[in-house]
């Protein structure tokens, strides 16, 4: 089991697991359970797009164990559409339809649009004002006018220590420096911002996601400095989440394992293990094989 952090991939729900990380005959339907057997988090990333019904979230409870963290995202009619005015309704729809799920979930995550520039300040903190204190929350900003103008850097930096709410990381550093002409990598280098490399910890969670090479291995040395950003966190007694993606996604949990194979040579404090994967298993053969 994971200890002293949280780990774990973008979606539990990847039918190109089954048979390569989860049993070659898992239902579908049984996908979480079995996610949950190895990392104790996940990106909740439907939430994006519509609200899980209420059977869903029973499902999701009762498939997972009570350590297991879901880090939902907020609806993008609320930070894509709307930009956090106007949204009152909106939020109190979302949060009442997760909060059967509150102990089990981590981080709500505030993932704002790529054109909400420092201007935009007042009404986030006035958005954060009005969420309740019952959940952690982590917002991820994409303008560079919180990275390179460090007087907005810094405001928004002390707003959410200030409130308690951890500022969201995305480093797509190493996926964008890839030359290569394959389509995941090509997609994922469309898709995924560039963004400055930048790693702060503004509250008791900080949340980081990554995505990289397409493979494990050629992430080694990008992982070796997140894990030394991330063994910081956790001897300051600070409870991280980190999640990893792929292009394509196919290795995105095999990574996620990786990394945390190297975080264990990066920390005094333990941080646990991580089960064996279905592709792992060594078929014994048979006096007839």
């Amino acid at each position: 089991m994971i200890q002293n952090y949280y780990l774990g991939g973008p979606v539990w729900a990847n039918k190109d697991w089954i048979g390569h990380v989860f049993p070659s005959r898992t239902n579908p339907s049984h996908l979480l359970y079995e996610y949950a057997k190895l990392f104790n988090t996940v990106e909740g990333s439907t939430t994006f797009y519509h609200q899980p019904t209420p059977h869903s979230i029973v499902r999701w409870y009762e498939d997972t164990p009570d350590h297991f963290r879901f880090s939902f995202k907020f609806p993008r009619q609320i930070t894509h559409d709307n930009h956090l005015r106007n949204s009152q309704r909106d939020t109190t729809v979302f949060l009442r339809t997760i909060e059967q799920l509150l102990p089990k979930i981590g981080n709500l995550f505030l993932q704002l649009p790529p054109n909400f520039d420092r201007h935009g300040l007042a009404t986030l903190k006035n958005y954060l004002l009005t969420l309740p204190n019952d959940f952690v929350y982590a917002v991820e900003v994409r303008h560079l006018d919180y990275y390179h103008d460090s007087d907005a850097c810094h405001r928004l930096n002390d707003l959410l220590q200030e409130l308690g709410i951890n500022r969201a990381l995305f480093d797509t550093s190493e996926l964008h420096q890839i030359k290569s002409n394959d389509p995941d990598i090509l997609t994922a280098q469309r898709k995924k911002p560039t963004m400055p490399e930048y790693f702060v910890a503004t509250a008791q969670q900080p949340f980081l996601r990554y995505v990289g090479h397409k493979t494990v291995e050629p992430n080694r040395q990008r992982l070796q400095l997140i894990a030394q950003k991330v063994a910081e966190w956790i001897n300051k007694g600070y409870r991280p989440f980190v999640y990893f993606h792929t292009p394509n996604d196919l290795e995105a949990l095999h990574l996620a394992r990786f990394f945390h194979h190297i975080l264990q040579t990066h920390t005094t404090t333990t941080v646990g293990t991580i089960p064996p994967f279905a592709s792992d298993q060594q078929e014994t053969p048979t006096l007839f094989g």
